[in-house]
C-alpha cells in the first residue's frame, strides 16, 4: 500500500448510527481524529435525522436515506469552508445523528402533595402520577438549546426538566378547572389533553413535542380515603335502625346455636334492646312522635360576569349579587357555565327581574 493510499485511508468512508438502546435522543459520529472523504456514504436509518456543524454553526440536515457526501452536495458546508483546497480534498465536520421516534413511558408525578380548594369537600391535599411521550420535532433547536457539544444525549438528561414542567402546568390546571375532586376519574383524558395542550409551547422551545400525558392516579391523604368510605358505607347501608336490628338477630342466632359458650350477660342485653324495639313497633303511629327531617344541604352558586367570578352563594344570596337573565352560572354537577334564563331552578327568581329592555327603536 502506498503512503497516498494510507492516508486515504484514514478518512472515513462510511458515516452511520447503529442504536442499540431505547433512550438515546441523539449521538455524535465518532471520528477519532479523522476527517470525512470526499464521496463518503452516510446512511440515515428511519427514524433518524443526521446533523452537520461545522465551527459550531449548523451546516446541513439529512432526512433517511443512503447519501453521497461531495462539497457540491453540501452548498451551506461549502460556504462555511470555502474550500480552498478544491473538490477532493476532505474535510472535518461534527455528524449528529437525532431519533426521531416517540419516546414512551416517561414517568411524572407529584413530589409534595398539591393542595386544591374543591368545591365540594374544601381544601384537599392530592398528589398525582401518570406517563407522557415526547418525540425530537426540530433537531437544530435541540441541539442549540441542549445538546452543545455533548456525544450521547440521552432522555434522562431532560425528563427531570419535563417532569417538573408537567406537575406545574397540572397544579395550575386543576386549581382553575373548579371540577370536583370526586369527578376526576371520569375526566381523566380530557385533562391530560389539557395539561400537554398548555406546557407545548414551552417544550417546543427545546425542539420537542409532547405527543401525550397520561394520568394513571390521583390519590388524597389517608384520612380523607377513610372518610370517603365511611361516607358511602352509610349510603349503602341505607336505614341504621333496620341494620342494627339485623345485626341484633344475627348475634342471638348464633347465641342460640351455642348454648355453651354465650355471653349470658351480653345476650339479655340484646334481648331486651329487641324486645324493646318489637315493642315500638306496635305501638300506635299516632303515639310516635316522628324524628325532624334532616336539614336541607344547600347549593353552592357561583356567577361569571363581565370575565369576573364571585361566589360561592346560596340559592336565596343570588339576586342581591348580580342575578340576572344574562349573567352566567354554575354549581356543582353542571358540566360548564350556563345562562341564568337557561336553568329552571332559577326561574322562581328571575321572574322577579324585568327582562333586559328591548333595542332602541331605528
Amino acid at each position: 500500500m502506498g503512503l497516498f493510499d494510507k492516508i486515504r485511508g484514514e478518512f472515513v468512508d462510511i458515516i452511520e448510527w447503529l442504536d442499540n438502546t431505547s433512550d438515546t435522543i441523539a449521538y455524535r459520529f465518532e471520528r477519532h481524529q479523522n476527517e470525512i472523504k470526499q464521496g463518503a456514504k452516510l446512511t440515515v436509518r428511519p427514524g433518524q435525522i443526521a446533523v452537520f456543524v461545522s465551527e459550531g454553526q449548523v451546516a446541513d440536515v439529512f432526512d433517511p436515506g443512503m447519501h453521497e457526501l461531495y462539497t457540491r452536495n453540501l452548498p451551506v458546508l461549502g460556504t462555511l469552508k470555502g474550500w480552498p483546497y478544491g473538490f477532493n480534498s476532505p474535510f472535518k465536520a461534527e455528524v449528529y445523528f437525532f431519533n426521531t421516534k416517540i419516546f414512551t413511558n416517561l414517568r411524572w408525578g407529584t413530589s409534595n402533595p398539591v393542595i386544591i380548594r374543591d368545591p365540594e369537600l374544601g381544601p384537599v391535599r392530592m398528589r398525582a402520577f401518570g406517563t407522557y411521550n415526547i418525540k425530537v420535532s426540530h433537531p437544530e433547536q435541540l441541539l442549540k438549546q441542549l445538546i452543545s457539544t455533548d456525544g450521547l444525549f440521552q432522555v434522562d438528561e431532560i425528563s427531570e426538566q419535563l417532569r417538573n414542567t408537567i406537575v406545574s402546568a397540572f397544579a395550575n390546571w386543576v386549581g382553575s378547572s373548579r371540577v370536583p375532586l370526586l369527578d376526576f376519574a371520569a375526566n381523566y383524558t380530557h385533562m391530560g389533553e389539557q395539561v400537554r395542550v398548555a406546557i407545548q409551547p414551552s417544550i417546543q422551545q427545546f425542539g420537542l413535542e409532547l405527543t401525550q400525558i397520561l394520568i394513571e392516579n390521583i390519590s388524597m391523604p389517608p384520612e380523607v380515603e377513610e372518610a370517603l368510605d365511611k361516607r358511602a358505607s352509610i349510603g349503602l347501608l341505607g336505614n341504621m335502625q333496620q341494620y342494627t336490628q339485623y345485626q341484633a338477630a344475627n348475634a342471638l342466632e348464633a347465641s342460640a346455636n351455642n348454648p355453651s359458650g354465650g355471653n349470658q350477660g351480653l345476650e339479655l342485653g340484646m334481648g331486651m334492646a329487641v324486645g324493646q324495639q318489637m315493642t315500638n313497633m306496635m305501638q300506635s303511629p299516632a303515639s310516635q312522635t316522628p324524628p325532624p327531617p334532616p336539614p336541607p344541604i344547600q347549593t353552592q352558586w357561583y356567577i361569571a360576569q363581565n370575565g369576573q367570578q364571585s361566589g360561592p352563594f346560596e340559592l336565596h344570596q343570588l339576586l342581591q349579587n348580580g342575578l340576572t337573565h344574562q349573567v352566567m352560572v354554575w354549581r356543582a354537577g353542571f358540566d360548564g357555565w350556563k345562562l341564568a334564563s337557561q336553568v329552571p331552578e332559577l326561574a322562581s327568581l328571575l321572574a322577579t327581574v324585568p327582562p333586559p329592555p328591548p333595542p332602541a327603536a331605528a
